[in-house]
């Protein structure tokens, strides 16, 4: 049996887990592997993606300042969260603000050192992306849409910078990089519906508290809708091998989700739609394995 100790140890533990959202990490490292493997680097020989040093370092530096920015962002809106995510708040809590904070530093100091062994571009990528992180926490969310759009770019900069590195400026890729964004942009905004409440006492101003839930709605609507045009031409103009699937399937759920929209009026529908989106992105990351499925193949026998 483990002790009082021990127990209080692993609650901490998991707390902070939660706090930087250990799981998001995770997807979005194997992500960008994978998009490196099958899309960045596809003429790459395999072994030289997956044992490059440079990569991995882009890799840990991004999952370092994500984590980093998890916290300040947690930081920032421990009040909100009380309100909005009252159980998450009360385990995020089991870690003191203190140790958020000093964990904060450590995680950002770490990410600029491992990119300084890649190169002083890398350095002022990643002390830009902290910078844009902390600044968007600290002030950019709290202006309508201006947040939601700053969430979203942050949210793919780590793919960015391994385009960068592979300096691959395929048409494929940007849009592979508009559907990503467009879907995480309708997310962060049916976010904001979900949050009604929190953000409204602590005088957030998003688009559904200035211009209303029909007009928020819209918008959400709009993006979606256009979501669409890089999917269809994912699935007819380029070749992306078997994950002409994925995309189809993305469709089908994306017109899901406008009738669901419509339909919606309460948290408890907003928190299903926000899963759909996460659903589509989620299974996207694996479906990159669906672009040479033989390479896959190869790799099992």
């Amino acid at each position: 049996m483990f002790s009082r100790k021990n127990k209080l140890l692993i609650f901490k533990l998991v707390s902070l887990f939660s706090v930087v959202r250990g799981y998001n990490i995770l997807m979005i490292t194997l992500a960008q592997y994978l998009a490196s493997i099958y899309i960045l680097a596809h003429d790459w020989p395999l072994r030289k993606v997956v044992f490059d040093l440079n990569l991995l370092l882009i890799v840990t530096a991004s999952a370092l300042v994500i984590a980093a920015g998890y916290i300040i962002n947690n930081f920032y809106d421990a009040e909100k969260d009380l309100i909005n995510k009252p159980r998450k708040s009360m385990l995020d809590k089991l870690v003191s603000q203190r140790f958020k904070l000093t964990t904060y530093f450590i995680l950002n100091f770490l990410a600029v050192f491992a990119a300084s062994y890649i190169s002083f571009r890398a350095v002022f990528f990643f002390s830009a992306y902290i910078f844009g992180i902390w600044f968007y926490s600290h002030k950019l969310k709290r202006i309508p849409f201006v947040g939601n759009l700053v969430s979203a770019t942050l949210a793919i900069a780590p793919f960015f910078a391994v385009f960068v590195y592979y300096k691959n400026f395929e048409t494929v890729i940007f849009v592979h990089a508009v559907f990503l964004f467009l879907l995480i942009l309708a997310r962060e905004m049916i976010k904001d519906l979900e949050n009604v409440k929190g953000d409204l006492v602590q005088n957030y101003r998003t688009i559904p508290i200035i211009l209303g839930v029909k007009v928020s709605k819209r918008m959400i609507g709009v993006l979606v809708l256009l979501t669409l045009i890089p999917a269809f031409l994912l699935i007819n103009k380029f070749d992306v091998g078997y994950m002409y699937l994925y995309f189809i399937g993305s469709v089908m759920l994306l017109l899901l989700f406008l009738v669901l929209l419509w339909k919606s009026s309460s948290k408890k529908h907003y928190v299903w739609l926000h899963n759909i989106l996460k659903l589509i992105i989620i299974v996207g990351v694996f479906s990159i394995l669906l672009i040479d499925i033989d390479l896959v193949l190869h790799r099992i026998l």
